[in-house]
């Protein structure tokens, strides 16, 4: 059922084949369960420059294809198989690999570096899962390891055919080694991700649905005591219990220098400042990017040799946030033992409940040491878990295979702007609030099964905002039903009467059972769901948060 499209390298000469067995190696290809494995025995040192099956499928008007992006932030939803993938076209690629961005880091958020991608209608990509949906049943295909390497899921409509391939670039297999592990169900969409978890035993850390506050999304990194002691007061004085008070970017000296506070901003400790959150009844978070640095940083500064290298020899460049950013190397041993540090202390002797993890892709960026960019990540993640014990962790910006039930949460979209906006740049990673609004809706098959789902913050507040009141109920109401995470960002002491009814209304723990959640013509998503006793249907456009239709019926 499967062809296999092979190009390699071996003793000095490459070599395209589709045969199971060559003068180099042989592969062995194993099924039971519905899953697929092929099993590489080399018989010298094999690099491989593609591994693929591809088998047909015969695609019609009415499927609906799903495709998951390389990472949290990365635009992923449904799509009709003659549409052409978001933000993927030429001009973008020839500027984002153009000498003029070659050491700013912009698009290396993403995958565009290492993967093909797709240019025409009709030809989709993603990683570690995808689905073609007929309706009410689903047809998943899904990788059970990516330790072995990213698995990158690919459907053509165009010549009917779907295809799992690997991301083995950086390195030398002379051993025996699984290079594909994937499973192929079918059946109803609850049902299908129920057992695809149950085939790879992972289970959800965290149980209950959470909310909280965080300071990112009104002061951004201008934060400081006074506002977290201001905000503090208002929340919890809320009615109604709140989980989590989260200190975002903004409380440290330089990105990478997580012990050093900036001391006038935060002239009373951070230990001081988790002693008050925890004084109004709620946990404590604190933002971390654990594998970034920035030149303003004592790692850049004293440490180079703790930071990953580009093939340049020169650092490498992981985003162009903070001015640009490099790699803290999780392998290197004492960077390892300063990232363990951070930890204790900012868990231990601060007393922190929670730490939310950011910039986490940054950790595989770069294949080395012969690990493929899949182990890297699974690695730097068991390492983060370690660090952490048992203390809940938010992942974000991480590919989310490797985060599955190593974090807690999980961001499953990219950030919210203060706006509508679908994404001027054209980079898939980028700002977007109807990016990450798809991404709540079509992801929700991870949610309570990998890790409960972080939809991103919902904003109520009239100032420093650039989004109607209609569009931020859309955004909380879509939050509130598929999300498991519910954040604000506001001073809610400003909040009217019925803002306030409208807060504790979205920040219930009672969950949603999701009815249909579907995109059709014009960038419609239809949804329907059941709570309190209630049927409710939403119609709107995700790409201009406009309100269709609203509906709810008692049972």
């Amino acid at each position: 059922m499967y062809k296999l499209n092979i190009k390699y390298e071996c003793a000095g000469r490459v070599r395209r084949t589709h045969d199971l067995k060559t003068k180099d190696f042989e592969i062995e290809l194993s099924s039971a369960d519905e899953c697929l494995k092929a099993v590489l025995k080399p018989k010298g040192k094999i690099k491989f420059y593609e591994f693929k099956l591809v088998s047909d499928f015969r695609f019609t008007s009415e499927h609906r294809i799903f495709v998951n992006g390389y990472q949290s932030w990365t635009e992923s939803r449904e799509y009709a198989p003659r549409e052409k993938m978001d933000l993927l076209n030429i001009v973008n690629d020839f500027f984002l690999k153009s000498p003029f961005n070659k050491n700013t880091g912009l698009g290396a958020a993403g995958d565009l570096f290492f993967c093909k991608h797709p240019k025409r209608a009709g030809e989709f990509y993603g990683y570690s899962y995808g689905y073609v949906r007929n309706k009410n049943e689903i047809d998943l295909i899904a990788s059970l390891d990516e330790s072995t390497g990213y698995t990158i899921i690919r459907f053509n409509s165009n010549n009917n055919t779907f295809s799992v391939e690997k991301d083995l670039e950086g390195v030398v297999f002379d051993r025996e080694s699984t290079i594909i592990d994937f499973v192929r169900l079918k059946g109803a969409y609850d049902d299908v991700f129920d057992r695809w978890f149950s085939l790879m035993n992972i289970s959800c850390r965290q149980k209950e649905k959470m909310n909280g506050y965080t300071t990112w999304y009104n002061y951004y990194g201008n934060v400081d005591e006074s506002i977290v002691k201001r905000d503090l007061k208002s929340i919890s004085e809320l009615p109604q219990k709140v989980d989590i008070f989260q200190i975002d970017d903004g409380y440290q000296k330089a990105i990478g220098d997580w012990l050093n506070t900036n001391e006038k901003k935060f002239p009373g400790s951070m230990k001081n400042t988790a002693d008050n959150i925890h004084g109004k009844n709620m946990l404590a978070g604190l933002w971390l990017a654990p594998f970034a640095a920035t030149k303003e940083s004592f790692i850049y500064k004293e440490h180079k040799d703790w930071l990953v290298k580009g093939k340049s020899g020169r650092p490498c460049v992981a985003g162009a946030n903070w001015g640009g950013f490099y790699v803290v190397d999780f392998l290197h041993p004492q960077a390892r033992k300063y990232l363990q540090k951070v930890f204790d202390t900012v868990l231990n002797e601060w007393g922190y409940d929670l730490v939310k993890l950011d910039f986490l892709y940054a950790a595989c960026i770069v294949p080395r040491q012969n690990k493929l960019r899949g182990q890297l990540m699974c690695e730097a993640m068991d390492f983060i878990r370690e660090c952490v014990g048992d203390k809940l962790i938010l992942g974000c910006g991480a590919p989310l295979m490797p985060c599955f039930g190593k974090v807690d949460f999980c961001r499953i979209g990219p950030d919210v702007s203060l706006d509508w906006r679908f994404n001027p740049l054209g980079i898939r990673e980028d700002v977007s609030t109807p990016n990450t609004l798809a991404c709540t809706v079509f992801r929700r098959g991870l949610n309570g099964r990998a890790f409960m789902n972080d939809p991103d913050v919902f904003l109520l507040r009239d100032n420093n905002i650039k989004m109607d009141y209609n569009k931020r109920k859309l955004l909380a109401t879509v939050n509130s039903v598929f999300g498991s995470l519910l954040f604000v960002s506001d001073n809610v002491s400003e909040y009217t009467e019925e803002k306030l009814a409208f807060f504790s209304e979205v920040t219930s723990k009672n969950r949603a059972k999701i009815l249909k959640a579907e995109i059709g013509k014009d960038d419609i998503i239809n949804m329907s769901y059941e709570k309190y006793g209630k049927k409710h249907s939403l119609s709107f456009n995700y790409k201009n948060g406009s309100l269709l239709q609203s509906a709810t019926e008692r049972y």
